[in-house]
């Protein structure tokens, strides 16, 4: 029988941490962080490094990790994941590729502070390897590996072809591949709950149990108690939405993962996928797989992809057609794990902006700072906004402060229900593009892909 939700198979593998203890009252201290996931344990992380005399208290609702951070696919690629043209339209080329060699930058930098720390997170470094299983999807491929090495990945990103990717992982149909070297499997569960005692352990305290109901310069009211604070930095990616004026600022995107049972060393060797790659496709509304450390498949995507009014978090239990479209592209894509059963499916949200860019912030005038909006690469991109916030706070004028998302602005989203008709439209275009696709072989992207991305300004 699969598991549904709670919140995730990543928490039934590790086991659920125990729970922190609630605020006590009101306090003060020199820096609040609301949201104790990847990107507000990394700020305390490197604050606390910048300076060891800071008060830092990060406030979580649930747990530490019990949203994105402790549900994700477990891909930590250092992937730029955005409009390159878009930042490159404010800030230029130059600071653009500056950004994207930081984002880069960021998969050695969290091996190396979970080595460090000894936090054991079934990391394991390997490839990405993105396959085309047909003509549109092999167009879009050999876009995004010329697009890529312009914007300063030459040295890591390349294009292989059908037998080279089929000896990797064999998934049918396929003709061609992209591989992105440097990239790391991770269990995100392990590696946020040892994270977070590595902030402990460096001096900062964390609460959990406690809801933050409002803040703004100086104060942070929760459920618990008020905390006065000269810097607050929001750090509550799909969540946001839930706070008292940030309903339109980010989208809660949906995005959901089926894992399969452990399987056997026969259907390994049908299979392959011995580097252990995260793998997916370039279909339109794109897949994203790895094999976990026990021989499992683990399958994530969007599935039904918004709820009305940016809801969130319904106990990590996805819908069923969520269920049936992520099976479907297990069995595709995996067919000799057709008859393995499916252990335990969740799901999760993820923030994005307006633009689909993500973007952090600092106010030296009110002391409050963000980031977010990741559009699903939170993992490495929080690990490099945990580090910009820390010099943003404590006043240093390095490389990371002046790349081009810091102090980002875009417009706010739609009200509903057009944000709601939008979204799900998209998403709806998208499927049947790649629909098309398959069936017809069109030797390029549908046009019904490309009026999806246009109507919400993802394109």
């Amino acid at each position: 029988m699969t598991r549904l939700g709670g919140p995730s198979f990543w928490y039934a593998d590790a086991g659920l941490p125990a729970l922190r203890p609630a605020l006590q009252g009101d306090c003060t201290v020199d820096v609040a962080i609301i949201g104790a996931g990847y990107t507000g344990l990394w700020a305390a992380w490197y604050l606390r490094k910048a300076d060891p005399t800071l008060n830092i208290l990060l406030i979580e609702k649930n747990f530490a990790g019990f949203g994105a951070s402790g549900r994700n696919g477990g891909w930590l690629t250092g992937g730029f994941a955005w409009s390159h043209a878009r930042y490159a339209k404010t800030h230029g080329e130059a600071a653009t590729r500056a950004m994207v060699a930081a984002m880069n930058g960021t998969v050695d930098e969290v091996l190396a502070v979970a080595a460090a720390e000894g936090i054991e997170a079934d990391i394991y470094p390997t490839d990405e390897l993105m396959v085309a299983t047909n003509p549109a999807q092999l167009a879009r491929l050999r876009a995004e590996v010329v697009h890529r090495r312009h914007w300063g990945e030459a040295d890591r990103v390349r294009e292989i072809g059908a037998a080279e990717a089929m000896g990797r992982v064999a998934v049918p149909g396929t003709l061609g591949g992209m591989i992105v070297e440097g990239v790391a499997r991770v269990q995100p569960a392990k590696l946020v709950q040892g994270l977070a005692q590595a902030v402990e352990r460096a001096g900062a305290r964390i609460v959990e149990q406690t809801e933050v109901l409002s803040y703004g310069p100086g104060q942070v009211t929760t459920t618990r108690g008020i905390v006065q604070a000269g810097v607050i930095l929001r750090a509550t990616e799909g969540f946001t939405a839930g706070l008292p004026g940030h309903r339109r600022d980010w989208l809660a995107l949906n995005s959901a993962q089926i894992v399969t049972e452990p399987l056997p060393p026969a259907l390994w060797d049908q299979i392959g996928w011995q580097g252990h790659e995260i793998l997916g496709d370039f279909a339109n509304a794109y897949c994203y797989c790895q094999r976990t450390r026990e021989g499992r498949i683990a399958v994530g995507g969007r599935g039904v992809p918004y709820r009305f009014g940016n809801g969130t978090d319904r106990e990590g239990v996805p819908d069923p057609e969520t269920l049936r479209r992520l099976t479907t592209i297990l069995h595709r894509h995996f067919p000799a794990a057709r008859d393995a059963r499916i252990d335990h499916g969740w799901c999760g949200v993820l923030a994005v902006p307006r633009d689909w860019c993500a973007s952090l912030g600092f106010d030296r005038a009110t002391g409050l700072g963000f980031a977010g909006g990741y559009v699903g690469v939170g993992v490495s991109t929080s690990n490099l906004a945990g580090r910009t916030l820390a010099d943003l706070v404590t006043g240093q004028d390095s490389a990371l402060v002046h790349l081009p998302w810091v102090n980002r602005q875009t417009r706010k989203w739609e009200p509903e229900p057009l944000r709601w008709l939008g979204v799900r439209g998209m998403y709806a275009l998208l499927n049947t593009a790649d629909r098309r696709e398959a069936a017809l072989g069109l030797p390029k992207t549908s046009a019904f892909a490309r009026l999806g991305n246009w109507m919400t300004g993802r394109g």
